[in-house]
């Protein structure tokens, strides 16, 4: 079934790219299974979205870019983790990535990284470790001083696409107080093989292993702050989306051609109430992930701390119209021929990616209930 359009105002040109990635989408969600058999990283897909000047439109207008408004951004991620989350999901890490270094170091190497960035280079975020859990913003590894930056040894873990990355922005303590940097990958950083996992098997997301990685002065990065385009906060919500609205086009699609007694299943009234459920509340979670983007392009940048509830409702969602088509699905939802069982896994990856929708429920709760940390 069609995707309610946005109720929000976008450019023309922002009009123009999500018709590109709606033509894309057709090829990308064609390929969606062989990939996640084969756990293979989506090279076409990626360098057509390039090709097609989706990396352009996504930096921001002040380091070179188009600058693509949050809701022409998100309405572009669902596009594609609609037709498959692993793309999207390398895609939004990648953007990440690249913007952030754009932006971060901007007083420096920036317009270096832009460029890069603009010629089709690959970005990953190196962030997640094993000691930080979810809190990949606050790391838990320290970098020492040495003759002209400062020497990471560690590991980063879940770097999505980092086998063909030619660029890792990577995040360390320096002083006590986390600092970012970009790496080129050298022979000092390992990729260590773990990806063999349930869902979004195609971004490869692999661990990856630092051994006295020189983390240059002249790559570093300011922090983080309000003003950053903040592409994967913005992104993580609307890839659990894209994955809601495909699992409920496979519920569409298999009641529709599934004969029970001489009808299609979708005549019967326990379908047709459990959809009317689970549609309803996905078209709220929508509304509300894309009121919060849209107030973010109204430069509310308090609204970006909505995003982590709205990341929270989006997998919680994506979780149950999966669960939902299982369940009408039956045993042939199973087999390996039917997307369903893919989405139910890519629904699954979602809502473990940091921050979880446990960590999430806790922050939430705690703010509804104004809890401060010590009282």
């Amino acid at each position: 079934m069609p995707v309610s359009p946005t109720p929000f105002p976008i450019a023309d040109r922002e009009a123009a790219h999500i018709a590109t990635v709606r033509e894309l989408a057709t090829d990308v969600a064609a390929q969606a299974a062989e990939r996640d058999d084969k756990a293979e990283l989506p090279r076409e897909a990626l360098a057509a979205l390039h090709e097609a000047g989706l990396n352009k439109a996504v930096l921001p207008a002040n380091v070179g870019g188009e600058g693509l408004s949050y809701v022409a951004y998100g309405e572009i991620v669902r596009t594609l983790a609609e037709a498959d989350p692993s793309v999207a999901t390398i895609w939004t890490m990648h953007s990440g990535a690249g913007v952030g270094l754009s932006q971060l170091t901007a007083e420096t190497k920036g317009s270096f990284y832009a460029d890069e960035f603009l010629a089709g280079r690959h970005f990953a975020n190196a962030l997640s470790e094993p000691t930080s859990g979810n809190r990949f913003l606050n790391p838990q590894q320290a970098a020492d001083e040495v003759e002209g930056g400062y020497q990471l040894d560690g590991a980063k873990r879940f770097v999505s696409g980092s086998e063909m990355a030619d660029y890792l922005m990577v995040n360390v303590l320096v002083d006590d107080a986390p600092a970012f940097f970009a790496v080129k990958p050298d022979e000092s950083v390992t990729i260590i093989p773990i990806w063999d996992t349930l869902g979004l098997r195609a971004t490869r997301s692999q661990l990856l292993s630092f051994n006295k990685t020189l983390l240059r002065h002249e790559d570093r990065g300011r922090a983080l702050g309000p003003g950053d385009f903040a592409a994967v906060p913005a992104g993580l919500p609307l890839i659990s989306l894209g994955v809601a609205d495909a699992a409920l086009a496979s519920i569409v699609d298999h009641t529709t051609n599934r004969m029970i007694m001489g009808k299609p299943l979708s005549h019967q009234q326990w379908v047709q109430f459990e959809v009317a459920d689970v549609q309803s509340r996905l078209e709220a979670v929508r509304a509300y992930v894309f009121q919060t983007l849209w107030q973010a392009d109204q430069g509310d940048y308090n609204a970006l701390i909505n995003l982590s509830r709205s990341k929270y409702l989006a997998n919680k969602i994506a979780v149950e119209v999966a669960q939902l088509a299982v369940r009408i699905g039956g045993a042939s939802g199973f087999l390996k021929s039917s997307p369903i069982q893919r989405h139910l896994r890519n629904a699954q990856a979602g809502q473990l990616m940091a921050y979880s929708t446990e960590v999430l429920a806790g922050e939430i709760g705690k703010h509804v209930l104004n809890v401060t940390e010590g009282a």
